[in-house]
């Protein structure tokens, strides 16, 4: 079976992740997540990319970008996985023993209304989800605590949302998360679906001529 079609159109918004081989630990230190962080930051430049919220989390990590040309979600994110994987490879001493990653990365669209912002919170919760910490602004790997207790230099990582920020969004963030609105990001997540609404996301796999595909749903991982 070939590979399902990505879509790598300019001004759309998408969720990124990739996860370890055989979900083993990928960031055992602040130095493997300092050292992911500056790689993104290096492809951010490189490739002029919207970086609207992400999380690195010890086995995974999750992206919202948008980029500004067609094509340009392919070269970023393979610059980035490639990057981190020869230098995370350097820094251990296990250059040529294996794959760092369990795959290629995967993507899918999110709708630019509210959904984006539930998307967000998605990301930006997971380590509470996985209770790294008590609140989610308190884990320094993400974008939440970047913009709220960043320097001027780490927070130029982040590009300004697409619809405002809620005045009390981190009240918002660090409550639980609708069983329902959850379940529909995992759904994505597992199907290859676009997220949002249905007849936007109809529309969307019309438009692009996406292919998902149906996987039994197991039992959510923690931080998924």
């Amino acid at each position: 079976m070939g590979r399902a079609l990505r879509v790598d159109v300019k001004d759309q918004i998408y969720h990124v992740l990739n996860r370890a081989n055989a979900c083993l630990q990928i960031f055992d230190n602040d130095k493997d997540y300092q050292m992911f962080e500056e790689i993104l930051e290096e492809a951010k430049e490189k490739f002029d990319m919207r970086v609207l919220a992400y999380s690195v989390m010890p086995n995974h990590w999750h992206l919202v970008l948008c980029p500004k040309k067609d094509d340009d979600l392919k070269l970023f994110m393979s610059w980035l996985s490639n990057t981190h994987t020869k230098r995370w490879h350097a820094v251990k001493k296990t250059i040529g023993q294996g794959h760092l990653y369990q795959g290629r990365y995967k993507s899918f669209i999110c709708q630019d209304d509210s959904h984006f912002l539930t998307l967000v919170r998605y990301v930006e919760r997971n380590p509470k989800k996985a209770n790294l910490v008590k609140k989610a602004e308190n884990w320094k790997w993400g974008s939440v605590w970047r913009r709220e207790s960043g320097t001027e230099k780490q927070r130029k990582l982040l590009s300004e949302w697409i619809i405002s920020e809620p005045k009390s969004y981190l009240k918002y963030l660090n409550e639980p998360q609708n069983e329902s609105e959850e379940k529909a990001i995992q759904n994505s997540i597992l199907r290859g679906n676009p997220y949002g609404g249905d007849s936007w996301k109809a529309k969307i796999i019309k438009k692009f001529k996406l292919e998902t595909t149906i996987r039994p749903q197991g039992r959510p991982k923690k931080g998924g």
